[in-house]
């Protein structure tokens, strides 16, 4: 954790990141830091020089429930906000600077949530641009499951917080459905109790560039989180998605799996992730697995794992990464059985994403979700088509 205005830098470190709160501490970035080499920085529309012109007005929105969570719009300064926000890059510190209003949702302690709380964040409009701050607190002892959708036209950047206190168990799904002309970029930071266990899912199926940054924290002994990933990119569209397993704590554990999938020219999808267990951090159990696939000639998946280790009594650690394209041998072993070649694509992308949709936990937000790639893929082999947002929608 950093105070206002200073931060953590070791030199010959990847994984261990400059973090402040103050805009100023981070130079303008040019594109060939490691933190920007893979993002457009052109598309990003005043985000990362303060230019841009910024309202929040009707961002945030609850969709019907009898949930039981506490729900608030309220002031930036409000004493929900700021518990674990540690910005690692210019537009996140941006965003803290400048958001308004944020959402507080709380889950009151030894509260058991039976049916999903959903909540919505609505973009500007097209050519608008807003900051915002979402903060989630999982109450000693509770159970619940929250889901964040996120819609709309216009530019976007905040910062998420996710608290979980002793013996909480959250599982908490993002949900990127945005219109075409969407740019999102979001850090998260998690604050994770004793024997907490935390599900973490980020969904990216819409917006022109989308860049997430998941950090989770484990400071407390005994706390477990697994970070489940999926996109598709289509024509034209960037998505990036940069994980971080940081582990301070003892006998801590963190499972980290990326799905992800890319159509059409210049549809682009980015993975990097990182691990770092630090020297007090005995008996961890950390593991990170992104897998890629490439549907056209001119799709692309940059995917980078990184682990630093600074203590050996630990339970496991370890990382893999792969990209490929449609296996030849699974098209034409369902081809040779009768089944067309388009069905076939169908059926093969279908059991690649599966492994991580069923982890969300809800069935009618991972139903949507295959009925959203299925959309897709229906002009995969044809014409490129951005339409999974609209499918999301009805969730």
């Amino acid at each position: 954790m950093t105070t206002e205005g200073h931060g953590d830098l070791l030199p010959l470190s990847k994984i261990h990141r400059f973090t402040s709160r103050d805009v100023e501490a981070f130079e303008m970035p040019t594109g060939r830091e490691e933190e920007w080499r893979y993002t457009p920085l052109a598309p990003l529309r005043g985000l990362l020089d303060g230019s841009a012109l910024a309202t929040d007005n009707g961002l945030y929105g609850r969709e019907a429930s009898d949930s039981p969570v506490e729900v608030r719009v309220a002031p930036s300064g409000d004493a929900a906000f700021g518990r674990v926000v540690a910005p690692a890059d210019r537009i996140a510190a941006q965003a803290w600077r400048r958001f308004g209003h944020g959402l507080s949702v709380s889950i009151p302690e030894d509260a058991v949530l039976e049916a999903p709380a959903s909540f919505v964040v609505t973009g500007q409009g097209v050519g608008r641009t807003a900051f915002g701050h979402v903060a989630i607190h999982a109450g000693r002892n509770s159970r619940a499951t929250i889901i964040v959708h996120y819609r709309g036209s216009g530019t976007y950047a905040e910062n998420v917080e996710v608290i979980l206190d002793e013996g909480a168990d959250l599982n908490v799904v993002f949900l990127n459905q945005w219109e075409d002309d969407a740019v999102h970029v979001s850090a998260h930071h998690t604050g994770l109790g004793r024997f907490s266990r935390l599900r973490h899912t980020v969904v990216t199926l819409g917006g022109s560039l989308v860049r997430i940054s998941p950090t989770l924290t484990f400071s407390e002994p005994g706390a477990s989180a697994d970070h489940n990933g999926l996109c598709f990119a289509n024509d034209g569209q960037f998505f990036e998605h940069r994980p971080v397993a940081d582990h301070v704590g003892p006998r801590c554990s963190s499972n980290i799996n990326y799905k992800c999938a890319a159509h059409g020219d210049d549809a682009r999808s980015v993975w990097i992730g990182n691990a770092l267990i630090r020297a007090g951090a005995e008996g961890t159990d950390s593991y990170q697995a992104n897998r890629n696939i490439l549907l056209s000639p001119g799709a692309r998946a940059d995917a980078v794992p990184n682990m630093e280790i600074e203590i050996g009594d630990i339970q496991r650690a370890g990382h893999e990464s792969a990209t490929g394209r449609f296996d030849d041998e699974q098209l034409f072993y369902l081809m040779a059985r009768g089944i067309t070649e388009h069905e076939a694509r169908r059926l093969v992308l279908r059991g690649f994403f599966n492994e991580v949709i069923r982890r969300i936990g809800v069935e009618s937000v991972e139903e949507s979700v295959r009925d959203a790639i299925e959309s897709e893929l229906e002009h995969v082999g044809r014409s490129p088509s951005r339409v999974a947002a609209g499918v999301l929608d009805r969730v």
